[in-house]
C-alpha cells in the first residue's frame, strides 16, 4: 500500500494539472488570453485560491507552461507530417509541413492564438523564454527544409544582401550550429516562408477570410504551391 500511495498522488497531480491547462485554454477561448487567471480557474474547478498555487506559483508560470504544450505538439504534428514524405522528395515535405501546420491550427484555434496571436497583457516570459526546446526544433525543422532546397531557391532569389548581422544573435547561433554551409540569405528566406505559411491562415483563424471564400483550404494549398514553385521545386 505504501508503495502505491506516491504513484497515486502523481497520477491525481498530473489530472488536476491537466484539467488546469485545459481549463485556462477554454476561458481563453471564451474571453482572450488575458482572461487566464488562476483565481477563476480555481473556482471553475471548485478548489481553494490557495490550493491551485501549489500547482502553478503565478499565472505567468501557467502561461509559459501552456505555450510549451502548444508549441510541443505542434512541432510534433509537422515533423510527423514532414517525416511521412521520403528525404529527396523536398517540395513533398515543405507541402505536408504547410498543410499539417492548418490542420493542427484549425483543430486547436486557442494554441494557436496564444502562440501567434496577441501577446498575453501583462505576461513575462522566463529568462530562458518560452518553450526554447520546441522553438528550437521548429526553426531548426523549417531552415532544413529550406537548406534541402537551397540548391534550386538560391538562383531565384533577388534583393536584400543579407548578412548574419540582421538577425536575432541566438537565432544565428542556432542556426550557424546546425547548418554551417547555409548563407544568411538563406535563413531569410526561411523566415519568409514562415510568414507566407503563416499569413493566409492567421486571416483564416481569426475569422477574415469567412466572407471572401467559401474554399479556405484551396486557396492555402494554392499558395502553398506557388510557394514551393517559387523555390524552384515542382510540388506532386
Amino acid at each position: 500500500m505504501e508503495e502505491r500511495t506516491p504513484g497515486r498522488r502523481a497520477r491525481l497531480r498530473a489530472q488536476t494539472t491537466a484539467e488546469i491547462k485545459t481549463i485556462a485554454l477554454k476561458l481563453m477561448a471564451d474571453g482572450g488570453a488575458d482572461a487566464i487567471s488562476l483565481r477563476a480557474i480555481a473556482r471553475e474547478m471548485g478548489m481553494s485560491g490557495s490550493a491551485i498555487y501549489s500547482y502553478f506559483e503565478t499565472r505567468d508560470a501557467l502561461i509559459t507552461t501552456l505555450i510549451d504544450d502548444v508549441y510541443t505538439s505542434l512541432v510534433d504534428r509537422v515533423e510527423a507530417a514532414r517525416d511521412a514524405c521520403p528525404p529527396d522528395d523536398v517540395a513533398g515535405r515543405i507541402l505536408a509541413w504547410g498543410r499539417a501546420l492548418r490542420e493542427w491550427a484549425l483543430a486547436n484555434p486557442e494554441g494557436f492564438r496564444l502562440i501567434y496571436g496577441d501577446p498575453v497583457a501583462g505576461y513575462r516570459a522566463p529568462d530562458a523564454g518560452p518553450a526554447p526546446e520546441a522553438a528550437e526544433r521548429a526553426c531548426l525543422a523549417l531552415t532544413g527544409l529550406i537548406a534541402a532546397a537551397w540548391p534550386h531557391a538560391e538562383r531565384l532569389q533577388s534583393g536584400g544582401d543579407h548578412r548574419w548581422s540582421d538577425f536575432a544573435p541566438a537565432l544565428v547561433d542556432t542556426v550557424r550550429d546546425a547548418f554551417p554551409d547555409l548563407p544568411p540569405a538563406a535563413l531569410a528566406l526561411a523566415l519568409r516562408v514562415w510568414g507566407r505559411m503563416h499569413g493566409l491562415l492567421a486571416l483564416e483563424m481569426y475569422g477574415h477570410l469567412g466572407p471572401q471564400t467559401h474554399e479556405p483550404a484551396k486557396l492555402y494549398d494554392a499558395e502553398l504551391f506557388d510557394l514551393i514553385r517559387s523555390l524552384g521545386l515542382e510540388p506532386h
